[in-house]
């Protein structure tokens, strides 16, 4: 490693150098042995190994570390002796060397100051690992070794680690499903600190100084614009010049003609000086355009590292959990070399591991039972990593059992999270959905690994945290599989820009169902909710205005631009003022001295400069149901036509579905426009939030009665002129004369009234639909 190729390394000790080459020669170490073990007789893997075995021992020489030389020395031997034939590497062997391996990784992270005491303490178990990889060769299975406790703090002190059968001096495998860490002991341990931390500030201002740049760049096209339209006028100038001159000639005053003559020459030269130099100022625009870009992509290219970065350690912790389970997995990785933005590489290590460790967990069968199923013996975890339409997809799927959906079905029903006839018809993706709810898990009882009901529903969160989505399917007896979808990097975002009461807001592409204008007439109402059907589906209308609290603004265009977000039975249809289209921005945090911004993630500049607010859409699902559990939704298809509509409005306040569909029935035939309320508290929000000519309600209702909801009614402001018919099951005189007092116009029994009963009782109050 020479330092013009490698950079500077003066700034670094012995022990540093030590430490950086006993990471990587670990992992040489780690990957070979687990080929080894599935492939016997990998004359590649075992030339390897010794390779690195003869670095570290080398290395630990220089700086002093006898223990990682003796350790070394005998691993090298084991591999000579496998080379030569003399011994097979068979999973009890490999255990006991990996073993190796990781007394290497913990030795090597020893400081100067607290190494002497570590080593003094551990000197007996330190001595068993010695003999025991020493004598390999003479053993036919692996003895039981002794914990080492490890001179690294743990990233997790939940975490709760699982002895291997065989050796607990293997990687140190913490409870993953149990939404705790996963780390192997041949793991590099992370050295997050200060540097990182101004680097990573260091590359936020590269980042924001590049996009300033493709902004500035972009800024030029207006300018060009306007220079084109510029030149479009001077056409019309000269060729206006060009006639009158040709007038001149034919009137033949040789006075006028020369002057004539004169001025086209002297318009000659404007036209070829203008058409250079819009030609000039077009090529350094493409020219500015591209290097700025150019200098965006650089920028970001520091921050992508390859997918192995993250999962290089994911196999020797599959190998050894699997064996703690009595089980034979394997795992087989694809598109290593695939470009990850390295913060979304750190952040999802923890969802692929709990992934895995569901896998061999609750798929994987043992040994025989897969044979008896007709499979072989060993299992396989494959993991794939691609990029897929500008953004990360990766695949984790098994040849295991899959997951039992009517066991799914079962707990759905007892823990009453449907009903029977409910659960009978969901389908296998909705059963699957299950999986991700917080405290939901199939397993009857608890162990260190799972059945504690927390895991997926971890999964999902971080992956949703990093504008991802996450999706499972399942084939009972082949297998299971999860899809997950990310995006490449999180500096850059594909962002569909709407506008809002004329500002600008950016929601990511990935959290875009559909993009869609609805007409007014095809906008229906029910119980106060507004929506449209699309694709088979209703679809609830909410506008982003009133969501973002910047006012309500009626719009009296024909079509509603809408914005379909979130999945599922939570997506709603998101009423926009305007859609300008898709751009790609450069994501920008917003100063920590304003905290949590509710439904905004980030801010960003559009191209032409504009700031732009990138909005968190799972928080805009969680303003919306809030919303709507407090029935304060605004109405939009009317809110358009207000002063266009000729039908007067009535809202009809019942608890009972069977009477407020006859009332409304009654209603719209005779003309009316009408609007319903489930109880008092949605009539009393419902009755504040539009303009009504009548309000017909029950009486006993839950929540607020209606009575309580007359008297308020009557003591609003606004309100109190608004007419007021109760129609109630209660015929007694006290009744009548109870809500008469409340302020009601008008008394109906529910017993004797018919049709036209309602109907001219209606008309008494407020007379014919029309108005």
């Amino acid at each position: 490693m020479s330092q013009d190729q490698h950079g500077d390394l003066s700034a670094f000790s012995m022990l540093d150098l030590f430490r950086m080459e006993a990471d990587s020669q670990t992992q040489i170490l780690t990957d070979g042995l687990l080929a080894m073990e599935r492939h016997a007789g990998d004359a590649a893997a075992v030339e390897a190994m010794m390779r690195a075995a003869h670095s570290i021992k080398g290395a630990a020489a220089i700086v002093g570390l006898q223990v990682v030389v003796q350790l070394a020395h005998g691993m090298e031997d084991s591999f000579v002796a496998a080379q030569h034939g003399r011994l097979k590497l068979t999973p009890e062997r490999v255990d006991v060397l990996l073993s190796g391996v990781d007394l290497i990784v913990q030795l090597s992270r020893l400081d100067d100051a607290g190494a002497e005491a570590w080593l003094a303490a551990n000197a007996a178990q330190i001595d068993q690992t010695l003999n025991a990889i020493a004598g390999i060769a003479e053993l036919p299975e692996l003895p039981a070794l002794p914990s080492l406790p490890s001179p690294v703090p743990a990233p997790t002190p939940a975490a709760a680690p699982l002895p291997p059968p065989h050796a607990e001096l293997q990687a140190t495998v913490t409870s993953g499903l149990a939404g705790e860490e996963v780390e192997s002991a041949a793991a590099p341990a992370p050295r997050a600190g200060a540097p990182a931390k101004a680097q990573a500030q260091n590359f936020d201002k590269l980042l924001s100084l590049a996009s300033e740049s493709r902004i500035n760049a972009h800024q030029m096209h207006p300018f060009i614009g306007a220079l084109q339209r510029f030149k479009r006028n001077q056409s019309s100038l000269l060729s206006a010049i060009e006639h009158l001159h040709v007038a001149i000639t034919r009137s033949g005053d040789p006075g006028l003609m020369e002057k004539s003559l004169l001025a086209l020459q002297k318009t000659q030269p404007l036209k070829q000086f203008i058409l250079e130099h819009i030609a000039d100022i077009e090529t350094y625009e493409r020219r500015l355009l591209a290097v700025s870009q150019g200098m965006v992509d650089e920028v970001l290219a520091l921050r992508m590292r390859p997918f192995r970065d993250g999962i290089h350690a994911f196999p020797r912790m599959v190998r050894d959990l699997a064996r703690s389970l009595g089980k034979e997995v394997q795992l087989e990785i694809d598109g290593e070399d695939t470009l990850v933005d390295r913060d979304i590489l750190a952040k999802i290590e923890s969802p692929l591991n709990h992934m895995l460790r569901n896998a061999i967990d609750h798929g994987m069968e043992g040994p025989y039972e897969r044979i008896d199923a007709g499979k072989e013996a060993m299992g396989t975890i494959r993991m794939e990593a691609r990029h897929r339409a500008g953004m990360l997809s990766i695949e984790i799927s098994d040849d295991g059992r899959g997951v039992d959906l009517e066991k799914i079905r079962q707990s759905v029903i007892e823990r009453k999270m449907a009903s029977p006839a409910m659960a009978a018809a969901l389908s296998p993706g909705e059963l699957l959905e299950f999986l991700f709810l917080p405290a939901f898990s199939l397993k009857a009882t608890a162990n260190q690994l799972s059945g504690r009901g927390v895991g997926l529903d971890i999964v999902h969160e971080t992956i949703r945290q990093q504008n991802g989505t996450v999706r499972l399917e399942s084939e009972p007896g082949r297998g299971f599989r999860a899809l997950i979808t990310l995006p490449l990097t999180q500096s850059i975002v594909r962002a569909l820009v709407i506008d809002v009461q004329g500002e600008a807001y950016a929601i990511p592409i990935v959290k875009v169902e559909s993009v869609v204008r609805v007409p007014q007439a095809a906008i229906h109402t029910l119980e106060n909710k507004q929506f449209f059907e699309l694709k088979g589906e209703h679809l609830g209308l909410v506008s982003a205005a009133q969501v973002l609290e910047l006012g309500e603004t009626p719009s009296s265009a024909d079509d509603l631009p809408v914005v379909v977000i979130g999945r599922g039975k939570q997506s709603y249809a998101l009423v926009v003022d305007a859609i300008r289209g898709e751009q790609s921005l450069a994501v920008q945090a917003i100063d920590p001295i304003f905290g949590k911004m509710r439904d905004i993630s980030a801010a960003a500049l559009l191209d032409d400069g504009e700031p732009v607010l990138i909005l968190d859409v799972p928080d805009l699902l969680l303003s919306i149901d809030k919303l709507l559990h407090e029935g304060g939704l605004h109405q939009l298809a009317q809110a358009g036509h207000a002063q266009q509509r000729r039908a007067k409005r009535i809202l009809v306040v019942d608890d009972s579905l069977t009477v407020r569909e006859m009332e409304r029935k009654l209603l719209l035939a005779r003309g009316f426009e009408v609007d319903v309320a489930i109880d008092g508290i949605d009539g009393w929000n419902v009755v504040r939030s539009g303009e009504y000519d009548l309000v017909i309600t029950d009486v006993d209702m839950p929540r607020m009665d209606g009575i309580e909801l007359v008297s308020l009614i009557k003591k609003d402001l606004h309100l109190h002129k608004l007419p007021v018919m109760i129609v109630s099951y209660k015929d007694r005189p006290e009744d009548r004369a109870r809500g008469l007092s409340a302020g009601a116009d008008y008394y109906l029994t529910k017993g004797s009234f018919h049709d036209e009963t309602l109907l001219d009782a209606v008309a008494d109050l407020i007379g014919d639909a029309r108005l």
